[in-house]
Order: C-alpha cells, then sequence, then structure tokens
C-alpha cells in the first residue's frame, strides 16, 4: 500500500538534500512536489493544499540545528502531519456494556465495499482480542445469498448468527436480533445491512429506519479503499445522512493510492477506525494514524509487527519448544508448526515491508505467499518417526519424499541440510554459556570480555 506516494515523498525530500537551511526558496519547491505526490495519490486538492501549508508554515519557524539535517527535520514536518491529517491517535469502538443490553453496532456502506466479510473480521476481532461474545445479524434482505454468506463466514470464525431466510423486513429483523443477543448473552450486536448508494433514496430511508429502530452504539461506513476520491465523496454523503461514528477501509493491501485514507478523516470529519488488509478473516487491523505515517514515509512498522507476532504467541508451547531447542529435539513437526504461525500473521511482503528499510529494497521483488507450499508439502510427505528424527532420512526415504511431494531429490536435501543448519544455530543461541558470553560482551559496550 502506498507504494507510489512513499516514492514521490523520498523524491521530494531530496530536493532539500545537501542544503544548510530551510528557506522559503527551497521549501516552496519541495512543496511543490509533495502536492504533487498527495494529488497523485488521489488526496482531494483543497487537502492537499491545506496540507502543504500548514507544513510550509511550521517548516520555515523551524529552527534548524546543528545535528539535524533540513531534509531529516521537513521528514519529521511531515510525518506529523500526516498523523495529524489521518486524525492523530488512533480511535477505539464505542462499547459501553450496558448489564443485560448488548452494545449494537451498525455496518453501512456501498453496494460491493465488502461489509459482510467485514462484519465477520470484526466478529473474530471482538471474540479473540476482545473477549467478547459477538452475534452476527444478517439484516441484508436486498442481496441474494448475502445471508447465506454470511452464515458461512460466522462457521468459519465460530461466532452465532441470528437470520431468517424468508424476511423481509430488515428493521423488524435488526430489532428482533438485538432481543435475540439480551435472551442469549450475546454482548455485542453486528448488523451487516444492505449496500446502497447515497442517491437510492428508497435505500437510505430504510437503514436511516433501521438506526432509529435499535439506537445503535457505533455506526461503521465500510467503504471500498479503491475507488479512491470518490470514497471521501460517498463517505461525505452518507456522514451528513447517518452521523456515523467511523470509518472502516477495506481493500488497502491493494491500494498504491492511499489517497481515502489520507483526506477521509479531514472531509468527512470521521476517524478511520479499522483498516482490511487481505482476504483472510484475520486481515483486519485498528487504524494507527502515526504508525500508518512511519509505512508511507518508508519508516515500517514495527509496533504493529509485534503485535501481529504476540497475537500468534502461546506461551505454554514456547516454552515447550525451547526446551526441546535446548535439548536439541527440535523436529520437523516442530519446524511445519512454525510456520503456519509465521503465515496467519498475514501477506509475506506486507509483514516484510514493516520492517524499517526493507519495504523499499522488496519494492520491485515478488514474494509469492506459496512460497512455503514446497516446503509444506515435503514435510508432510514424512512419516511421523522422520519428522521426529531427520537422521532416518537416508536416500531411499528422500527420494520417496521427493516423489510424494512433487518435487525432486535436490529441493529435498536443501531442505533437510538448511534445517540442520537451523537446529545447530538455534542450540547455540540457546546455550546457557553463549548466552553468559553475549551478557559479558554486551557489558563491555561489543567488546571482547576481559579474561
Amino acid at each position: 500500500m502506498f507504494e507510489n506516494l512513499s516514492e514521490r515523498l523520498e523524491r521530494s525530500f531530496k530536493i532539500l538534500k545537501g542544503e544548510g537551511k530551510i528557506t522559503e526558496i527551497n521549501v516552496a519547491e519541495t512543496l511543490k512536489d509533495i502536492r504533487r505526490a498527495l494529488l497523485d495519490a488521489d488526496v482531494n486538492y483543497k487537502v492537499a493544499k491545506q496540507f502543504c501549508d500548514t507544513v510550509k508554515q511550521k517548516a520555515l519557524g523551524q529552527n534548524v540545528l546543528t545535528a539535524v539535517k533540513p531534509g531529516e527535520l521537513m521528514v519529521k514536518i511531515v510525518h506529523d502531519e500526516l498523523a495529524e491529517l489521518m486524525g492523530g491517535e488512533a480511535a477505539e469502538l464505542n462499547l459501553p456494556g450496558r448489564m443485560g443490553q448488548p452494545s449494537v453496532i451498525l455496518m453501512a456502506g456501498l453496494n460491493g465495499s465488502g461489509k459482510t466479510t467485514m462484519s465477520a473480521k470484526l466478529a473474530k476481532l471482538l471474540k479473540e482480542k476482545k473477549s467478547k461474545k459477538p452475534l452476527l445479524a444478517a439484516c441484508d434482505t436486498f442481496r441474494p445469498a448475502a445471508m447465506e454468506q454470511l452464515r458461512v463466514l460466522a462457521e468459519e470464525v465460530d461466532v452465532p448468527i441470528f437470520m431468517q431466510l424468508d424476511a423481509k423486513d430488515p428493521v423488524k429483523l435488526a430489532q428482533e436480533a438485538v432481543q435475540y443477543a439480551r435472551q442469549n448473552a450475546c454482548d455485542v450486536v453486528i448488523v451487516d445491512t444492505a449496500g446502497r448508494l447515497a442517491i437510492n433514496e428508497e435505500l437510505m430511508t430504510e437503514i436511516s429506519n433501521i438506526k432509529e429502530a435499535i439506537h445503535p452504539d457505533e455506526i461503521l461506513f465500510v467503504v471500498d479503499a479503491m475507488t479512491g476520491q470518490d470514497a471521501v465523496n460517498t463517505a461525505k454523503e452518507f456522514n451528513d445522512r447517518l452521523q456515523y461514528t467511523g470509518v472502516v477501509l477495506t481493500k488497502l493491501d491493494g491500494d498504491t493510492r492511499g489517497g481515502a485514507a489520507l483526506a477521509i478523516r479531514q472531509v468527512a470529519d470521521c476517524p478511520i477506525k479499522f483498516v482490511g488488509t487481505g482476504e483472510k478473516m484475520e486481515a483486519l487491523d485498528q487504524f494507527h494514524p502515526s504508525r500508518m505515517a512511519d509505512r508511507i514515509l518508508g519508516m515500517g512498522d514495527i509496533v504493529s509487527l509485534v503485535e501481529r507476532a504476540q497475537q500468534q504467541f502461546d506461551e505454554k508451547e514456547a516454552k515447550k519448544l525451547e526446551a526441546k531447542i535446548r535439548k536439541n529435539q527440535f523436529d520437523f513437526s516442530d519446524f511445519y508448526n512454525q510456520i503456519q504461525q509465521i503465515k496467519k500473521m498475514g501477506n509475506l511482503k506486507e509483514l516484510a515491508g514493516m520492517i524499517p528499510g526493507v519495504g523499499k529494497a522488496l519494492k520491485d521483488v515478488d514474494i509469492d505467499d506459496n512460497a512455503f507450499k514446497s516446503i509444506e508439502a515435503i514435510i508432510q510427505s514424512m512419516t511421523p518417526a522422520e519428522r521426529k528424527n531427520p537422521a532416518l532420512l537416508n536416500t531411499s526415504r528422500r527420494t520417496r519424499i521427493a516423489k510424494g511431494s512433487g518435487t525432486n531429490i535436490q529441493e529435498v536435501n536443501k531442505l533437510i541440510k538448511q534445517f540442520d543448519q537451523t537446529r545447530k544455530m538455534m542450540k547455540m543461541v540457546t546455550d546457557p554459556k553463549m548466552m553468559k558470553m553475549a551478557q559479558m560482551m554486551a557489558k563491555t559496550k561489543g567488546g571482547m570480555p576481559k579474561m
């Protein structure tokens, strides 16, 4: 995401490279490039102009310290303004949790924006991260198979669903869903509604009636980030009618411009609360303006990367794994399980892009999400005994594994060799003597420990 914008901004900052100080002349040239970059990213013209005027005002009022180069200072100012443009602070969901009364979230948006899928993703997030007991309410009586789609997704995320296939009145259906949640101790109801166009008065009246009937605590407007500037205009029209409390941007992983994310907060005066970053049910992140500004400016996003890793981290399993590594018992089954945890964290190129400096290096590199498939196939073609004891893997067994996995003997040999090297390295790292040596070296500021 934001690849084009990141490149354009980087080129803009190079104008100040080598300059001794920030002046009105050199900053004007830099801002001219920044304005073009924002417009190219499909940011609203008025928003881009206002953004550049604010940056100029702050840049000219700054005294450049001897240790700080003008280009670096400009990056800092632009970073802070980008974060402010997108909302400043992360916005939380408003879930009051009243006694015996479930919190209600109403999902609204255009046709094809991804409301139904996003409803299921949100239910999974609330269940796993917030320890809630959500209920999905299928209130899209307009689109054929919409209820069935939500039912399948509800089954996938293991969340209960309220639906009536023969229902015709979405307002009554939403009211009954809230009543059902109250009776079955569900503390959050996520109401999926039909997609609509802002120009369709009948459908807009319908969702307004649903809002009046169930009094939602949150009204989330789901918008496709790939629609660019049009998404911002539509969001404003919906907000004038519904006064929604938050925006959810979908398909941000496929949008290289990102203008909607930059401008929607300013134009619609409503915070972005979540972003969808992939097709999997786990691919939903809370929106953090400062972290997004980091990524736009090529600084990575280590905090989000660590958070994703923690979601897949099991402390008990980690302790068991550490004990096995210490005893040199780390086997192919453990290796396979680690691969599955990495895959659950999301798109590999996106994960790599969260590491500072790596995103730029991998700009033109295509990282296939199926990169692990051949490794998985090789491991799955091993018997339980072979996975547990790699020493059993002689030539005949390796030939059988290659045929069973659809690979060749060279690939099998390469994997086994890499596995052996990895196991030796892991054993070395967890060796108490090596750990003590590392601590001693740290105390001597990286030098060799004194004997």
